[in-house]
């Protein structure tokens, strides 16, 4: 009876496992290079995503459906900085979008819980893409100055021994 929403629901499954692979890609070569900030949001949004994942599979077991648990895309072996963020910004806008039809494809087989789940990411993608694309506009109007001040701010604390 609800094979589609178990078909989407896995779909979903695969893009936030691919997101969370990436994001954490992001964060080690952002942490690497001394951009604290930028390694802090892509390690929380892969986190988030981690639970998005969570909260997909309790959906499927509960439809009596099969996890699969395949990210649906290899990782990006991206270094620099704004085309992360660029990287991230699309990958947020397009599970926004996937998100919204499948609702509205749950809804059309009568499962308003998963229709309700998929409005619920939604929101979440909405902001991830939100913080990208803040992101993308500080390092446009500072430039390199941004990732600079980044660096600075990580061998401030490190020299004082705070730890990361």
């Amino acid at each position: 009876m609800h094979e589609k929403s178990i078909e989407l629901l896995n779909k979903a499954i695969a893009d936030e496992m691919s997101a969370v692979h990436q994001y954490m890609y992001f964060h080690f070569h952002c942490d690497d290079q001394g951009f604290d900030l930028l390694a802090g949001l892509f390690k929380r949004t892969a986190i988030e995503e981690m639970l998005h994942v969570e909260r997909l599979a309790e959906r499927i077991l509960f439809l009596k459906g099969e996890v699969e648990m395949t990210a649906s895309a290899e990782v990006s072996k991206i270094h620099l900085v704004d085309e992360m963020l660029k990287t991230a910004r699309t990958m947020e806008e397009n599970s926004a979008r996937d998100y919204n039809l499948w609702a509205n494809k749950c809804s059309a087989n009568a499962d308003s819980v998963s229709k309700k789940l998929f409005e619920d990411l939604v929101v979440d993608e909405e902001r991830h893409y939100d913080q990208y694309d803040t992101e993308l506009d500080n390092l446009k109007n500072f430039g390199e100055k941004y990732l600079a001040l980044q660096s600075i701010e990580r061998s401030k604390n490190l020299a004082a021994g705070v730890q990361q």
